[in-house]
């Protein structure tokens, strides 16, 4: 695919220009994605998909607000990353 995307231990969390040009996407869990969603509507929407089902949530950029989505991205890394990079970060 011809999008960046942001991987913690070869794992995507996070994408830009998915699906379209002013899209993001973070890999939140289904509890974060209807928080998100309901706290932000314009912002965040779910994905009309399995995998949307399962949290993948999209950021529309226009709309973003960075503090917010820096907190989602911080929650997709959380929810991606190896427990023992976690533990490192959380021992500090």
């Amino acid at each position: 695919m011809n999008h960046p995307d942001f991987r913690v231990g070869g794992k995507i969390f996070a994408t830009l220009g998915w699906p379209d040009t002013q899209s993001g996407m973070v890999k939140l869990t289904p509890v974060q994605q209807a928080a998100y969603v309901q706290s932000h509507p314009g912002m965040f929407g779910a994905i009309n998909n399995g995998w949307g089902r399962r949290g993948a949530t999209s950021v529309h950029l226009k709309l973003a607000k960075a503090d917010i989505v820096m907190q989602a991205l911080k929650d997709a890394w959380m929810n991606t990353a190896p427990k023992r990079l976690i533990s490192l970060i959380q021992d500090e």
